[in-house]
């Protein structure tokens, strides 16, 4: 697919999804935006030529430095250096996905035109795109409000031929890879560098990402729930439709929907049931699941709006005749969406381990941690202890980010959103819940082959008849962390499908 970049009309989070999903994506910018940002670059230098007052990050310095008034031989030096020095992320690489969605972000906020850039300078971030060049970004370093700054940096040292980027998986200088490719690095002009960094792109990437996976992971929740369901000998009437339909919430609804589509047809589910009430990690599954796929839904809207924003800092107004220095990178909306997010997720993985502990406890006809021979063979045992620290961890990782800020620059930035710290943490979350998920489906998958010769629905004997393609019945014990690792690989070509 080619996605062409126009400011004319709204991004979608369903158009950043088959950009992802497709390897060989390109990108381009639309006429209309081409215009817009040469528009506003003749406009800036118009003005910096009329006039000699100071304005913010174009022609003084920055942050606590901003009463620093830069001489017009040293602006351009101004913009490289900015970007020199505030390349100091640490700790792990960004994944490369993430950086795809980094690059193609901030191609957008540069495309209405208000960022006083050179179109090359867009045109360049697009040729990074297209030529599977990923700048290498670091995880720290960024407080979520003065924009992106080190983050940003590194995703804009490639720009001027330095720094390092991934290629074909490889790490390499930049100057190498463009020499192959035939790339030019540009010459920053005025404002440049902070148009670059100044801005919310590793915060809403990594936003971005996180409810796409959030989205496919709570729809195979879902699934491996219907078969916890059958497994356990689970009573349906708490997902009927008419008990839902006196609680409307959207999510409740459409989770007990799954659930009724995924178990029809179920000679397990049709069979008298003795017990009276089944376990709330069973019987709320509607209201559980249903919640978090309501929280993805405001978080969805609060990110559809901040890819469709302009977030750097100072913004240009050509019809007005404005430049004006304002508060457009900080990252408060998506720091508290992110830990919104982060919470409503974690309990996804919070409840299925609980459905795990019930699995294995011995209860419903099934033997005691899933092994025909328990005893001699600890069968599923030390699985739920992995989930359940899994979980914990979560909980740890829950702590919200939002309501912490430090003071930085100098005291001219006083409050920060921490949205970045709140974007990679509940990055780790998400993919703790789908290893948690992971153990679920192993132990689903094993006990209802304890209700054998009763079958359960076409939905979950298809699941069944897949997985089982990767992990087989446990007989007798056997090293289980690879059974794991398979049941994780078999999620993730689901959530891909």
């Amino acid at each position: 697919m080619t996605l062409t970049i126009d400011h004319t009309k709204r991004l979608t989070l369903a158009e950043l999804k088959s950009f992802l999903d497709d390897h060989d994506a390109k990108v381009n910018i639309s006429k209309v935006s081409q215009k817009a940002i040469i528009d506003c670059r003749n406009y800036l230098d118009d003005k910096l030529k009329q006039n000699n007052a100071p304005i913010y990050g174009i022609n003084t310095g920055f942050g606590s430095l901003c009463n620093v008034k830069i001489v017009d031989t040293e602006i351009e030096e101004l913009q490289i250096n900015l970007v020199k020095s505030h390349a100091c992320g640490l700790g792990e690489p960004v994944p490369q996905e993430v950086v795809k969605l980094m690059l193609l972000l901030k191609i957008q906020s540069l495309s209405y035109g208000k960022s006083g850039v050179q179109l090359k300078t867009v045109q360049l971030l697009c040729e990074l795109i297209n030529h599977k060049i990923y700048p290498l970004v670091y995880q720290q370093g960024s407080l979520g409000a003065s924009g992106d700054l080190a983050p940003l940096a590194h995703l804009s040292l490639p720009l001027l031929g330095l720094g390092k980027v991934i290629h074909n998986n490889k790490l390499f200088d930049t100057k190498d890879v463009f020499q192959e490719k035939g790339l030019e690095p540009i010459n920053l002009q005025s404002k440049e560098g902070l148009a670059l960094l100044n801005g919310t792109q590793f915060m809403s990437a990594y936003g971005v990402y996180c409810i796409l996976q959030s989205e496919r992971l709570n729809f195979l929740a879902d699934k491996i729930a219907s078969l916890s369901i059958d497994a356990f000998d689970v009573r349906l009437d708490p997902f009927k439709e008419n008990l839902q339909n006196i609680r409307p919430h959207l999510g409740q609804i459409k989770t007990a929907q799954a659930i009724r589509t995924n178990l029809e047809g179920s000679e397990i589910s049709k069979q008298n049931k003795t017990q009276v009430q089944d376990p709330y990690s069973f019987r709320c599954i509607p209201q559980v699941h249903g919640a978090t796929k309501d929280t993805l839904n405001y978080v969805s809207s609060v990110f559809e709006t901040e890819i469709n924003s302009v977030t750097d800092n100072p913004t240009i107004f050509i019809e007005e005749d404005e430049i004006i220095s304002g508060g457009n990178f900080h990252g408060q909306p998506l720091a508290l969406a992110l830990d919104f997010l982060c919470i409503a997720m974690a309990e996804l993985a919070n409840i299925s381990e609980r459905r795990i502990f019930l699995l294995i406890s011995g209860q419903r006809a099934l033997p005691p941690f899933l092994t025909p021979s328990p005893g001699l063979n600890s069968g599923l045992m030390i699985t739920q202890y992995s989930a359940a620290s899994i979980v914990s961890q979560n909980k740890q990782l829950c702590s919200p980010a939002s309501v912490d800020s430090i003071v930085s620059s100098n005291g001219q930035e006083d409050h920060v959103s921490m949205g970045a710290n709140a974007a990679t943490k509940c990055f780790t979350v998400i993919n703790n819940v789908e290893k948690v998920l992971a153990i679920e489906l192993l132990n689903a998958a094993q006990a209802i082959e304890f209700r054998s010769p009763l079958k359960s629905s076409p939905v979950i004997e298809n699941l069944l008849f897949q997985y089982r393609k990767q992990v087989s019945f446990i007989n007798k014990d056997e090293i289980l962390y690879e059974l794991i690792q398979a049941s994780q690989r078999f999620i993730k070509t689901q959530l891909n499908d």
